[in-house]
């Protein structure tokens, strides 16, 4: 009977402790002798996107976007920066939130990183799957999309690199981008130090499995990780990418 008590005990303490961690979906992998965070998620994962508050003003810093979920009863557990921005940090491309529309896709060549074709959309379908695509054939699938960011370049296409990319590019920043695997696997990565496209591009492909991956930004690559004890700040940020889920008030 003793022993039944103890076990019981043992279990509820285990149970406690495992609840009062923030649920970790992010951890470091070395691909290449080089350290990045992982975050991954399952396929029913509900990712979304955020670019301004209810005062019409961009949320800019992690900080302010999970202050903003807590008012919701919604805690704010990974997010990071969701491609390129204009100074007032208006999407440069595509940029769909909760089905509303609010830049256009841009198809053509235009300068920078952001115009490194084939670039591409990170996009939610209105059954929650997210997809990453080529921008010209979004373009002309013209999907039902209820979140969508477009970045470039591409890194990964059908499983195939980006092919300006090259082993020994000499440029080298902090890169975040995302990937999706066969299955619907959700795999975001930021460099923990500075790599080049191709390095980044064959963590996606080569450890991830990601056929389709795409790069999201550089230099202000930031991450939101709780789970990790990550929290970065730094320079006002465009549109972000994340994961809420419901307060829990135990």
């Amino acid at each position: 009977m003793r022993f039944l008590i103890f076990t019981l005990l043992c279990a509820c303490l285990i149970h406690a402790c495992a609840r009062a961690q923030p649920q970790t979906e992010c951890e470091q992998r070395i691909h290449l002798d080089q350290p990045y965070t992982v975050c991954t998620f399952a396929a029913e994962t509900p990712v979304r996107l955020w670019l301004s508050g209810p005062d019409g003003a961009p949320f800019g810093q992690f900080d302010r976007l999970s202050a903003h979920l807590a008012t919701q009863d919604q805690t704010l557990v990974f997010a990071m920066n969701a491609g390129m921005y204009h100074q007032d940090r208006r999407p440069v491309g595509l940029y769909i939130e909760d089905g509303v529309q609010t830049a256009p896709i841009v198809t053509r060549e235009v300068p920078g990183n952001f115009g490194m074709l084939p670039n591409g959309v990170f996009w939610i379908d209105s059954a929650g799957a997210a997809h990453v695509t080529e921008s010209r054939a979004f373009d002309a699938l013209s999907p039902d999309a209820i979140h969508a960011t477009q970045s470039g370049p591409m890194l990964v296409i059908d499983g195939d690199l980006h092919p300006n990319f090259n082993q020994d590019g000499p440029s080298k920043k902090r890169r975040n981008g995302v990937g999706v695997g066969k299955d619907g696997t959700l795999y975001f990565a930021i460099s923990d130090v500075p790599v080049n496209f191709h390095s980044f591009a064959t963590l996606f492909r080569d450890e991830l499995g990601a056929p389709n991956a795409l790069f999201l930004d550089g230099f202000i690559s930031k991450l939101y990780a709780p789970g990790i004890g990550r929290n970065e700040t730094g320079l006002d940020m465009g549109p972000i990418i994340g994961v809420a889920r419901p307060t829990k008030n135990d």
